[in-house]
């Protein structure tokens, strides 16, 4: 372009990072996101409150870990897709989680060589209830009961595979996305700052945040 060279690689070192750790967890009403608020540059660390759960369409949200600017772009990109989807249903109807997975997943996989977007799409529609789906780097799709990923996840997969009860109650499952997030935060370095929640169910959306007096023991 008119002799200018834009060197991406070189763009690409000491890039805005969200070492992090996120869930998404299926209740008996819904599903349940979470994650921490820290962003690292490096060691340093650039925000110790951002948000990493990011509304998609009315309830249907995502977790970013990853290269913090490519995961923003990604999901503006689905947002984008899913309001030019949506306005072409018939009146009343809204898009699935599916919808909004599936479209984060062809980005993902198309755009592989080039992004650093480990995302979950999580959300509750008519038609499935909550639905959780992971979409890790590389852009494959696996539809699960809970998900986990980021830095902070490698500590707790053990954690999580033991305590984790199919159809849990609300309060219970806020709990058990707490004590799990709280245990990533205690370990992994890259994680940190509030715990942040939302609750997506028929009900619509509700947020939930917890400051470290709360969360550490």
């Amino acid at each position: 372009m008119n002799g200018i060279k834009v060197d991406i690689n070189h763009l690409k070192k000491g890039e805005v990072n969200l070492g992090t750790s996120i869930m998404a967890v299926n209740f008996k009403d819904g599903v349940i996101l979470g994650a921490d608020s820290r962003t690292t540059t490096g060691s340093y660390i650039a925000n110790r409150v951002t948000d990493k759960l990011t509304q998609i369409h009315d309830t249907i949200y995502c977790c970013r870990s990853g290269s913090a600017a490519d995961t923003q772009a990604v999901a503006d990109m689905v947002k984008y897709h899913l309001q030019i989807y949506s306005a072409q249903l018939p009146p009343n109807e809204k898009p699935t989680t599916q919808i909004a997975a599936n479209v984060f997943q062809e980005i993902c996989y198309n755009n592989k060589e080039h992004l650093t977007a480990g995302i979950i799409c999580a959300g509750y529609d008519a038609k499935n209830g909550g639905s959780v789906y992971s979409i890790p780097i590389g852009g494959s799709i696996h539809k699960q009961e809970y998900a986990i990923a980021g830095s902070g996840s490698t500590f707790i997969y053990g954690w999580c595979n033991e305590n984790y009860k199919p159809q849990m109650e609300k309060d219970d499952c806020v709990q058990f996305i707490k004590t799990a997030l709280s245990e990533a935060i205690k370990w992994d370095g890259s994680s940190g700052g509030v715990i942040r929640m939302v609750i997506l169910t028929k009900s619509g959306v509700e947020r939930l945040i917890f400051y470290p007096e709360e969360y550490q023991k």
